[in-house]
């Protein structure tokens, strides 16, 4: 079962047909919506202020996110794909965007509807990451515009991973 701690009598609390991973961790402050998965090794931590998660969200493997305290809490929109090993902290991550593996993306960035960061990328404080663009780099900067196959994609990855989640929630046959 995974870890589901209260800090502060704040409690993680989530919607209906999700996926938390055995091995994953929710901490205080976390609210999530309807259809979302929490992979294996992942920790959402809400002890130092909020984490609102949205609807059709993936966590993957091994992700962290988190707050600082008195300052940035984390806003996740609807149909958001975090990838594997990501870091998000403190920021807010619009509709339909891809945090690609082991990107990391800081406090009070916006990451605009439409958007992917690409892995390994840095997203510094503060910044605005403009909707319909891929972002890369250490620190991260606007590449190109999407094409409309990654924008169908960034649609569609969210329904994947309610696929994908339904797999471990199936009762034997």
């Amino acid at each position: 079962m995974a870890l589901i701690l209260p800090v502060k009598g704040k409690s993680p609390a989530w919607g209906q047909n999700c996926f938390i991973a055995e091995n994953s961790t929710l901490v205080g402050d976390v609210v999530m919506g309807n259809n979302c998965s929490v992979w294996f090794n992942a920790v959402v931590r809400g002890d130092v202020n909020f984490i609102k998660i949205g609807n059709n969200v993936n966590i993957q493997d091994g992700v962290v996110i988190h707050c600082t305290y008195q300052k940035a809490g984390t806003t996740i929109a609807d149909n958001v794909s975090i990838g594997h090993n990501a870091l998000v902290h403190g920021c807010t991550l619009q509709r339909n965007t891809l945090i690609g593996m082991g990107a990391i993306v800081m406090d009070n960035a916006v990451v605009e509807e439409f958007t992917i960061i690409a892995a390994g990328s840095v997203v510094l404080e503060n910044t605005v990451c403009e909707s319909g663009f891929i972002y890369a780099g250490s620190p991260a900067k606007k590449v190109k515009a999407i094409t409309e196959q990654q924008r169908q994609m960034l649609e569609q990855l969210p329904k994947n991973y309610v696929m994908y989640s339904s797999w471990f929630t199936e009762e034997e046959e």
